[in-house]
């Protein structure tokens, strides 16, 4: 009997070690299929609030969370009742951008700590190229005392999850798999195919797994460095981004990217991991780590953009009270881990200014945590003198420019400005709402 028939006769169990917005949906879905599961994390917080029946990430649901029979816990050692781990706890980078390997060493030592002979692990975490091999393996078999590819083996599927996307879920993407061996590529196969309808696709080896995830995202966030380059020359050249790319995508083979803030653990860190070992190997990037430069300097540009626009409506940005709408690293999401939006903050803070910001998808403690920021209901936003729509949550883009007009002080429209980073009003409503405005 296979391992994934063992899985599903209820004979074995899977864990999930990282309950993020990876591995709660993983377990969610496993669990669903009627497939024993376990769900550890550190986090004793997070485990609770699991236990109790709601969702942090907000990607599953309270309902769906507490009608799940997933087991949440943060004692490692029940990790030793399963024989499938799956290993999703985030990758970040350090201050210098090199990658922090710290998250998924240690949930590998735990796993190490507590794997049993003939279990299977699988890391969905994004690494480099080598890094499941060549650091991984290791500590998997110190911990253990036992034998890669004799007395257990270990595979790579990258994540590929789109936090805050209801469209795009797991089980409709495609999700790639890989393996040590042939054996192994076919157990994890087996497994992964039981929740993921649109299929899996195999590849040879770990190496160029992990390669395709760092690889496809340092794609997308070239392209939009790429647009925002042209925002900053076009800003210059008085023609609205927006357009341009509106017109530009009524030919057939337009990518669609458009100009904004590249935050996050997926988009905003993987180009690192990439260019990382690439310069290990003697490669310097030409192209990937510039696309970085960019994206990184965007939430200053737009403070920057904000002080001439206040400057131009006469008034003193250090006097002036700004708004800023949106915290969290993208729309319709709670995650404000490495978010852009921090990065306009830190800017207007060198003028003197410290922003009101308003975001009800984010966690305040997140916010004070990460960003010093105390979060404010914009119910009780008052007397602004500018504000700076960062994040299209549908919330926001239900406000219509009379509902934004109401955060502002009494007094004439010109006085008044907006900055649209993400281009949520039409050019002739900005115009006609007499403000001064400007959009990425």
């Amino acid at each position: 009997m296979t391992l994934c028939e063992k899985l599903m006769s209820k004979q074995e169990a899977i864990s999930v070690v990282g309950l993020g917005y990876v591995g709660m949906p993983i377990a969610h879905a496993f669990a669903k299929k009627g497939i024993n599961v376990i769900g550890f994390d550190l986090n004793k917080e997070k485990v609770e609030l699991y236990k109790s029946g709601i969702d942090v990430t907000r990607e599953i649901g309270d309902v769906e969370i507490a009608k799940t029979s997933v087991v949440f816990t943060s004692n490692e050692n029940d990790l030793k009742k399963a024989k499938f781990y799956i290993v999703a706890v985030p990758t970040p980078v350090n201050m210098d951008h090199t990658p922090d390997l710290t998250p998924i060493v240690e949930a590998s030592e735990i796993i190490g700590r507590n794997i049993v002979c003939g279990s299977i692990v699988v890391y969905e975490s994004t690494v480099y190229p080598g890094c499941t091999e060549d650091v991984c393996i290791p500590i998997l078999e110190k911990q253990s005392g036992l034998k890669c590819g004799v007395d257990f083996r270990v595979g790579y599927s990258p994540e590929r999850i789109n936090p805050g996307d209801k469209v795009h879920r797991l089980e409709n993407i495609h999700k790639i798999v890989s393996g040590m061996d042939e054996e192994s590529l076919k157990e994890i196969k087996s497994v992964y195919d039981l929740i993921i309808k649109v299929g899996t696709h195999p590849v040879s080896n770990i190496r160029t797994a992990e390669a395709i995830k760092v690889v496809e995202n340092s794609q997308r966030d070239i392209n939009i460095a790429f647009m925002n380059e042209l925002a900053m020359v076009f800003d210059r050249m008085n023609i609205d981004t927006n357009e341009v790319v509106d017109g530009m995508n009524t030919k057939w083979n337009a990518l669609g990217f458009r100009p904004g803030l590249v935050g996050g653990h997926c988009i905003g860190v993987d180009p690192y991991y990439f260019t990382y070992q690439a310069e290990k190997l003697g490669y310097h990037s030409q192209i990937i780590l510039n696309g970085r430069i960019i994206n990184d300097s965007m939430g200053a540009y737009v403070a920057n953009v904000a002080i001439k626009k206040m400057v131009e409506a006469g008034q003193a940005p250090k006097r002036s009270k700004v708004v800023i709408l949106g915290l969290t690293f993208k729309e319709n999401c709670p995650d404000t881990r490495n978010s852009k939006v921090g990065d306009v903050i830190k800017q207007l803070n060198t003028y003197g200014i410290n922003p009101v910001v308003v975001d009800p998808w984010a966690s305040k403690k997140d916010a004070i945590k990460e960003y010093g920021v105390v979060l404010t209901d914009i119910d009780d936003v008052t007397n602004a003198d500018c504000v700076i729509i960062a994040v299209a949550h549908n919330v926001f883009k239900a406000l219509s420019l009379d509902n934004i007009k109401r955060l502002f002080k009494d007094g004439p429209d010109d006085k008044k400005v907006i900055i649209d980073v993400k281009g949520l009003y039409e050019i002739e409503e900005l115009k006609n709402s007499n403000m001064i405005w400007w959009r990425l």
